[in-house]
């Protein structure tokens, strides 16, 4: 399954600093309908894109839906900062 959307840059100000993008409601209930495989804590495992940058990392289940963390290598090969909006390429690994 492949998603792509933008999102507003976000900080998550805990004992170290974490950013990401929030995945808008819509995909977040498409991701929920067919992403039964996940891992700790509902976990999904994604291969991320922004920009020219892509990674892998896993979908953070929040609020009822899902945001992506980016991480630092990520936001400094994009030169990405809090409050910019970006567009992210899911592509999401979906058991059938």
């Amino acid at each position: 399954m492949q998603l792509e959307f933008s999102g507003e840059v976000w900080q998550w100000r805990g004992p170290a600093p974490y950013y990401f993008v929030t995945v808008p409601e819509d995909e977040s209930q498409a991701l929920h309908d067919v992403a039964h495989v996940s891992y700790g804590w509902g976990m999904i495992p994604v291969t991320a894109c922004l920009g020219g940058t892509e990674w892998t990392t896993s979908l953070w289940p929040k609020d009822g839906g899902y945001v992506v963390p980016l991480k630092d290598a990520v936001r400094r090969a994009e030169d990405v900062q809090e409050g910019d909006t970006v567009s992210v390429g899911l592509d999401v690994r979906v058991d059938d």
